[in-house]
């Protein structure tokens, strides 16, 4: 904090870059929704984050940029400025009006610069932490973007529509959402709108599974279909919904396959470290839950925030109850952080069928009084019925003896005698061709259009060569925030 408030304030040269970087962003929007191409939308995206963090330290450039787009006594001036705090009269504010790098009104007056101006309003917002003033403004949002149906206005509202349900979910008012989302929805998806249609979808998921909604959750789920086309990283989120829905609902075979196609979706950037985590940890449980042991190295790449599932998993491959009991209590709050607490209680009957694995490999002959010290359990009845059930599950291959109270573990079988292997290779099979089929759909085909291809020719070759770079370096799937 000492160093925030040491930092010297922004001079008029910073926000002359400041509002011609939001020149330029205008400009780009005009192009995308003069063209209808999405490529522009996604420059600007890329350039959001730096772009918010300049605004966030410079006070005065966004009444500036309200006042000049919209002219005097605007209904949306009023709102947004006094969302900022700023005075009826902002448009006399420091910055020259008559500079070359002053906001260009040709530029602004489109649609998707309007919405764009929204966005840093609500993002600023957000940044300074005035949770009350923006979700006043979230309410004139929504109505403004209920005015326009354009499909260059796709990629912001989708984005808009993310800091609004962030709002809420910070303001810890998650219900009051819902109508506005399912409403926006149906809207979506009637237009065909697949990013807006994709980003609702794994709003309100998150939304169900904050406020622990599993049933609805897993209704709409049922009753609607997530676009094809939509970006890696809504794809990623959504399966990740997916795998904590079927993991509540001891569905683990289908959590497994879907946490997986969370953690290859995902992208490889810095910014998707804490999902990548938050994912790893959820198909460690998963693993458990199902019987495996994950592999070491998957704990070295985050030795500090994997320590508790660490000892998790030591408990569970040892077999050790007590062991596992230590383990739960010590780490009792940072499994409740993760949303976590629930799968690990889980893993108390993995540990006995551990270690009763364990124990019959060890001895061929032990008596249920032996095995119910060497686990830590109450009675000889209760660990009479857990070998039982170990049994009919087939986790061992054992008979007891109910009269002389022992168990005998049968000889073991050749492994390649059973269907384990044929199922292992089918499983890989299954991998191979999703990962096939999901890299050519994921592949990128030029368009076509006549229109198009007059438009790239007028553009100037600098515009060409930032545009190229764009799609190389990741397009809009390098955005989580």
């Amino acid at each position: 904090m000492k160093e925030a408030a040491e930092e010297p304030a922004p001079s008029a040269s910073t926000n002359e870059t400041i509002l011609k970087e939001i020149d330029q962003s205008f400009s780009l929007l005009s192009k995308a929704g003069s063209s209808y191409d999405n490529r522009y939308i996604s420059k600007v995206f890329r350039d959001l984050g730096p772009l918010r963090r300049k605004i966030r330290a410079a006070d005065d450039v966004l009444p500036s940029v309200v006042a000049k787009l919209y002219p005097s006594a605007h209904t949306n001036k009023v709102y947004l400025l006094e969302a900022l705090g700023a005075e009826e009269n902002a448009d006399e504010m420091e910055v020259d009006s008559t500079s070359s790098n002053s906001v260009n009104s040709t530029n602004a007056e489109t649609p998707e610069a309007e919405l764009y101006v929204h966005l840093l309003v609500q993002v600023y917002l957000l940044d300074t932490n005035q949770l009350a003033k923006a979700d006043t403004l979230n309410a004139n949002i929504i109505q403004l973007m209920k005015l326009y149906n354009r499909r260059s206005l796709d990629f912001i509202q989708a984005k808009i529509w993310f800091f609004i349900a962030r709002t809420k979910e910070l303001l810890g008012d998650l219900v009051t959402i819902r109508p506005e989302l399912l409403s926006s929805l149906r809207t979506a998806t009637l237009r065909h709108d697949t990013e807006t249609t994709a980003s609702i979808i794994t709003l309100l998921l998150r939304n169900y599974l904050l406020s622990h909604d599993i049933s609805q959750a897993a209704n709409l789920v049922e009753k609607t279909e997530f676009p094809e086309n939509a970006g890696n990283a809504l794809v990623a989120r959504y399966y990740y919904y997916l795998a904590r829905i079927n993991s509540i609902q001891l569905d683990y075979s289908t959590a497994h396959e879907c946490v997986i196609a969370a953690i290859r979706k995902a992208p490889q950037t810095h910014l998707a470290n804490g999902f990548i985590q938050s994912a790893s940890k959820l198909r460690i449980l998963i693993e458990l839950l199902m019987g495996d042991i994950p592999e070491l190295k998957v704990f070295h790449k985050q030795a500090g925030s994997f320590e508790p599932y660490f000892y998790v998993t030591q408990a569970v491959k040892l077999g050790d109850l007590k062991l596992f009991g230590q383990v739960l209590n010590k780490y009792e709050t940072v499994f409740k952080r993760d949303d976590n607490f629930t799968l690990v209680s889980r893993l108390r009957q993995n540990v006995i069928k551990t270690g009763i694995r364990i124990i019959s490999l060890s001895y061929s002959k032990i008596s249920l009084k032996d095995i119910c010290i060497k686990l830590h359990l109450d009675s000889e009845e209760s660990t009479e019925y857990i070998v039982s059930k170990a049994i009919r599950d087939g986790v061992i291959e054992a008979t007891i003896n109910h009269q002389k109270g022992f168990m005998q573990s049968k000889e073991l079988l050749d492994v390649y005698s059973t269907k384990l292997p044929q199922n292992e290779f089918d499983q890989r099979i299954k991998f191979c061709l999703s990962l096939h089929n999901d890299s050519v759909k994921s592949m990128r085909y030029p368009n076509d259009s006549d229109d198009k291809a007059d438009a790239v020719k007028n553009e100037s070759k600098e515009d060409e060569m930032d545009i190229m770079r764009a799609i190389e370096e990741g397009d809009l799937d390098d955005f989580l925030d």
